[in-house]
């Protein structure tokens, strides 16, 4: 590392040995040095640090944040500024300057703790970025411009790299994937009808490879960031829109729900949304994978952009005005300190407590006919290249290589059982359950903790997506380690009601951070 000759231009000289722990820090920081940088953050629970996506409490959050980041590009201290706050005890403020241009801002506070200097508060300005691009593939000013009038003018749209957009090619969250991809004709059907209701398309937002995930990262551009949970996962595999909506550089993301891919980062991030009715959103010009479960939907800050959305593009179809039915096998695949909180919220709603039956051999089910569906779309390309994928999401698609005709047959046959048997047992009313197991896992989660994670998903989003029938996700709890949904789940054809009632029965916990 080096520093200029303005290294520390403060009328106060930092003691030699905190300007060696701030050079060895900064070094560690360039080289990603977990270990040392752990050793250098003080330890417990009071241990602060923020950067522009939120703010962390804690050396073990802290820890759990960097092990997932990954180093930062190459830099050099450019000035340090310092100011002594108490007897060991320094404000020290430095200026670096990237190599690739720009420059970022880093602000700490050190404490000198049994003769070795450590960081007990700290705040990263990262220097400025047209946009990020762990969370956009492209972005306009606009992009696409809506009609001058209509129900959703001034609404600013964040499109899936899913779905098509006239002159744009689509993604698909994979470069091999895009860098063979056409320029799209025509916009999609749900993108024209957005437009003509006036809404803007701000850019196209990242997705999970092939959008066959639920955790949100993607190993070629990135993890978008998780606003309402820094150091979390954002949810997938429409990570990125609903991370461009949490972060207030969207109003609107517009996604896909296969297996939960708008529900997810929903619960998540805090956020409201929407699965719609099987097949009553156009799905032309959305890349496919899963035909039987695919779906188009949204996602927006609040109830209020929700419900105009889904009535400038949905017309009103069937009511919701039958009981509230809480769902009990789903409180067992939720964390157990969340199961009484999720009950508590429900109180006064009068809720009447119904089994939906064992939830493991629908998500089963669920898991072979997607898997089927998702080799028929795309094994051929998966086949073809072998190395294209990222670890989790190729080994999905491993697994779905080897499901046989029998499998998928029997499969189908369970969900054919399920489907008629939740509809009656809904009715005319809705069905409430978690929209997760818990709040957002940590990114440094390892494969098999992810992995166990998203078996617990399935089994709560499997429900509806099998099943066809819309699924609003709403803000429900505001805990500790970040926000945790619940889903709303009503009859087919009953999205505008589903979302109108849920609007009316949400509890109103702090907005996402993020949110303009």
């Amino acid at each position: 590392m080096t520093t200029s000759a303005r290294t520390v231009a403060a009328a106060e000289r930092l003691p030699s040995d905190l300007l060696a722990a701030v050079e060895r820090y900064e070094r560690a920081v360039v080289a990603d040095d977990v270990t040392t940088l752990d050793e250098m953050f003080a330890p417990g629970p009071a241990t602060l640090r923020g950067d522009d996506a939120g703010l962390l409490v804690g050396h073990d959050a802290i820890g759990a944040f960097r092990a997932g980041r990954g180093g930062v590009a190459p830099r050099v201290l450019d000035r340090l500024e310092a100011r002594r706050l108490a007897a060991d005890c320094w404000l020290v403020v430095a200026v670096s300057r990237y190599v690739g241009g720009g420059s970022g801002l880093q602000t700490q506070v050190w404490r000198r703790d049994d003769g070795r200097w450590v960081v007990v508060a700290a705040h990263v300005t990262p220097r400025p970025r047209t946009f990020d691009r762990s969370v956009w593939r492209v972005v306009g000013d606009p992009l696409v411009p809506g009609a001058s009038a209509g129900p959703l003018a001034g609404l600013r749209v964040a499109v899936k790299d899913v779905v098509a957009v006239a002159g744009q090619r689509i993604g698909a969250g994979n470069p091999t994937w895009l860098a063979a991809a056409g320029l799209e004709p025509a916009h999609a059907p749900v993108v024209e009808a957005l437009v003509a209701a006036g809404a803007e398309l701000v850019g196209i937002a990242r997705t999970d490879e092939l959008a066959y995930s639920l955790a949100g990262d993607n190993v070629h551009h990135g993890t978008p960031p998780n606003p309402s949970a820094p150091g979390a996962l954002p949810g997938g595999s429409s990570s990125g829109p609903a991370s461009a909506v949490s972060l207030g550089q969207a109003d609107l993301g517009l996604a896909t729900d296969t297996a939960g891919s708008i529900r997810v980062p929903a619960s998540y991030q805090g956020l409201w949304g929407l699965r719609t009715t099987h097949g009553r959103v156009s799905r032309t010009g959305v890349l496919p994978l899963a035909p039987s479960f695919d779906t188009v939907g949204w996602l927006t800050r609040d109830a209020a952009s929700l419900l105009r959305t889904t009535q400038a593009l949905l017309p009103d179809g069937v009511g919701v005005p039958g009981p509230l039915l809480l769902a009990v096998e789903t409180l067992d695949e939720v964390d157990p300190a969340m199961r009484d909180a999720f009950l508590a919220a429900a109180e006064g709603l009068a809720v009447e407590r119904v089994s939906v039956g064992a939830l493991e051999p629908v998500a089963e089910a669920f898991r072979v006919v997607q898997g089927a569906e998702a080799w028929r779309a795309h094994g051929a390309w998966c086949t073809a290249h072998p190395a294209a994928l990222g670890g989790a999401v190729a080994r999905r698609f491993r697994a779905a290589a080897d499901v046989t005709e029998d499998d998928e047959r029997r499969a189908r046959d369970t969900l054919a059982g399920h489907r008629a048997a939740l509809r009656d047992l809904i009715g005319d009313g809705a069905l409430v359950l978690p929209a997760a197991p818990g709040p957002a896992p940590s990114r440094s989660a390892g494969a098999a903790a992810l992995d166990a994670v998203r078996t617990r998903l399935l089994r709560l989003t499997a429900l509806a997506g099998a099943a066809g029938l819309p699924s609003v996700a709403v803000p429900w709890l505001a805990t500790a380690a970040g926000p945790v949904g619940a889903c709303l789940v009503g009859p087919a054809g009953s999205d505008v009601a589903l979302v109108r009632r849920a609007a009316e029965i949400a509890p109103v916990p702090p907005p996402a951070r993020g949110a303009r």
